[in-house]
């Protein structure tokens, strides 16, 4: 335990109850078992369970609207108003609430891992866990740093709190409030612990563009050449699997900064999803699941033997796994790398449409972010009977504060500036849809990965793709020596039938237009042309 340099009183928070500040894992760990909070596993993870959130509330998050943020967030269906007098009651509510409790825990963490470019944010929960949680997902400051810890924001998260949407102008009883004036964010009704992580990389999301860092939703490692490769995708895509590889040196899995001098990792943890997790397919992040400092969120366990089953959705399918980053073997021992000479864009194409992987142009690779393309598949939510396109700009628009032209420009920038080789890959289907094709084999994933990153593509031939115009290799020797038909390169080759491939593919591409159509005044010349050809009609 570390003392508090700046006690809460300092930021007029009043209140009676016992403060732990700056507590340890195995402190933190106890303090979650004797609550009730959590139990652990036969190998010493802590398993908890979130109760009806099981996953982000996006629609319960809201921006203060004020002065400062009027024109510089992207206001919206990503960024939700709220008035600066709703935030005020429910702040005073919130005070409130924090002076009748009679235990508090208190972390003071960095989000950012380059000195320069980091944030000081206290976090204050009711809930032991969560503190473990956030503690093990943001960047700890030493002792000495703690000494003189001055948070510039603060996290009050309160899963017991209940919004009032007559008087706070929320929604229902839930509520994620940012006030990017008064550098408070306020967390109530919902257990689920990774608000507290997203809200520290939407603060960077928003400060960060001013300095001309570009942050990212992105997973990073380093090659053996000390090259940097970050990874962009949505959930599901592959982000903490194949940036998790025990030949490459692990930054980080989710959340990163691109400065003129590194990428760094805005954590110190990672927060991976657990459902349907295999040794054999994910060795390095199962391991992490039989350590002590690990929180298993909604992971079923057997109450008598505690044994895991990673299987089992009944309580999510969003099962997630929080870990200290150095749980994976060979990691950044700062958390940063060198700036990136690959930029990887990830997207499980449930449509069987993209190529295993495609070259990119820069203004193709600014078309693509700017997208944000993945597919949901049939039986994921109620309804989805169809391969479902979604499309998140940025890999992340939830996150991002900014119009998602700030974030695009200084991809595009830093890309050029670098000469950065940047590639798209489809870790969806292959040889039809979702229901007819079969998932891309992962041995094919990670074989014209590795070619792409160590250099084995640059001189093979490439033909031009006819619907989207980015360049995909026509023959890569690696998927013969992994035993792999060289005919997975061309996804209409794939498909028994090949009419039905075509209209497939036009109607993706349909969808591509009609989602970037919103983006085309706010990009040059040269992005609206990476877009791909209107479909003709047969």
């Amino acid at each position: 335990m570390t003392p508090l340099a700046h006690p809460l009183s300092s930021q007029g928070i009043e209140t009676s109850a016992e403060i732990h500040p700056n507590l340890g894992t195995p402190e933190l760990v106890e303090a979650s078992i004797s609550s009730g909070e959590g139990a652990l596993s036969k190998d010493g993870a802590l398993v908890v369970k979130t109760g009806a959130h099981t996953g982000r509330s996006a629609k319960d998050k809201f921006i203060v609207r004020d002065s400062v943020t009027e024109d510089t967030v992207w206001w919206g269906k990503v960024n939700a108003s709220m008035t600066p007098e709703h935030f005020a009651a429910l702040k005073q509510d919130f005070l409130g609430a924090l002076g009748e409790k009679e235990t508090l825990y208190v972390a003071d963490l960095f989000g950012g891992s380059q000195a320069e470019h980091r944030v000081n944010v206290r976090v204050i929960n009711e809930l032991a866990w969560h503190n473990l949680f956030i503690r093990t997902l943001l960047v700890r400051p030493n002792t000495d740093e703690l000494a003189d810890f001055a948070p510039e924001y603060t996290i009050i998260d309160l899963p017991s709190f209940r919004a009032d949407p007559a008087r706070h102008g929320t929604r229902g009883e839930t509520v994620i409030a940012v006030n990017l004036s008064e550098k408070l964010i306020l967390i109530g009704g919902t257990k689920y612990a990774g608000e507290m992580k997203k809200s520290v990389f939407g603060i960077l999301n928003y400060l960060l563009p001013t300095k001309g860092v570009m942050p990212m939703h992105c997973s990073a490692n380093i090659g053996p050449d000390n090259k940097t490769a970050v990874f962009f995708g949505l959930s599901g895509t592959g982000k903490t699997t194949l940036s998790a590889d025990a030949s490459r040196t692990l930054i980080g899995d989710d959340e990163h900064g691109w400065s003129d001098t590194a990428v760094f990792n805005f954590e110190g943890g990672c927060y991976a999803k657990m459902i349907r997790l295999s040794e054999e397919a994910e060795p390095e992040i199962y391991a992490t699941t039989k350590r002590f400092g690990t929180v298993l969120e909604n992971v079923v366990m057997d109450e008598q033997t505690r044994t895991l089953d990673f299987d089992d959705n009944s309580l999510a399918e969003n099962t997630r796994g929080a870990y200290p980053i150095d749980f994976i073997p060979n990691t950044s021992a700062d958390n940063l790398g060198p700036v990136p000479s690959n930029v990887v864009m990830l997207t499980a194409d449930a449509f069987g449409v993209l190529p295993p992987i495609a070259r990119l142009t820069p203004e193709q690779a600014m078309y693509h972010f700017l997208s944000g393309y993945t597919a949901k598949v049939a039986g994921t939510e109620i309804g989805v009977t169809e391969p479902e396109a979604t499309f998140s700009t940025c890999f992340g628009a939830p996150f991002m504060p900014r119009h998602p032209s700030v974030y695009g420009n200084l991809l595009k920038e830093r890309i050029a500036k670098g000469g950065v080789q940047c590639w798209l890959l489809n870790t969806g289907w292959t040889g039809g849809k979702y229901g007819v094709g079969n998932r891309m084999p992962i041995k094919a994933t990670r074989a014209l990965l590795n070619a792409a990153l160590n250099g084995d593509l640059d001189n093979v031939e490439y033909r031009r793709d006819d619907n989207f115009g980015f360049d995909v290799p026509v023959h890569v020797p690696v998927l013969a020596e992994a035993g792999i038909d060289q005919t997975i390169l061309n996804p209409r080759e794939t498909w028994a039938d090949k009419r039905e491939y075509d209209a497939t593919a036009h109607k993706l591409v349909q969808l591509f237009i009609d989602n970037f159509a919103e983006f085309e005044a706010h990009v040059d010349e040269g992005v609206r042309q990476a877009a791909p050809d209107a479909p003709v009609a047969a």
